[in-house]
């Protein structure tokens, strides 16, 4: 199902600022950011606009559960470290894993087309906090 969307310079400036981003921002924080450049954006069009980016592939949301959903205009394959102290959600740098497809399909009849890794812990700020 191929979708043709209307050009929105909201939009694009949305996409523009996460890929400048490297801490997986909240919406609230990307309303912040926009409403400088956008003054009457509301935040309601900016989690439209995220919920759109995200589902068609251009940007990826991390819901972690028990905190907001944050978002990451890295769409390459990668995993995430979530700290369970102070919930930053930080990119790992590691070789693939996808070989775990092959692992869950062993016993699955089912297609598996990709995977989610979280990782959690705690990062390193909070692990030297006295």
């Amino acid at each position: 199902m191929s979708r043709t969307l209307k050009f929105s310079r909201q939009r694009e400036s949305i996409k523009s600022f996460l890929a400048t981003r490297h801490d997986h921002p909240t919406a609230d924080t990307v309303y912040i950011n926009i409403k400088d450049q956008f003054p009457n954006i509301s935040l309601g069009t900016v989690y439209r606009n995220l919920a759109l980016l995200s589902e068609i592939g251009e940007i990826t949301k991390i819901t972690i559960g028990d905190g907001a959903d944050r978002f990451d205009g890295a769409v390459h394959p990668h995993n995430h470290f979530i700290c369970r102290n102070c919930h930053k959600v930080i990119d790992l740098k590691m070789d693939s894993i996808d070989h775990i497809n092959e692992i869950a399909r062993k016993d699955f009849s089912g297609t598996i087309e990709k995977h989610v890794a979280y990782f959690f812990g705690l990062c390193e700020d909070c692990t030297t906090k006295p």
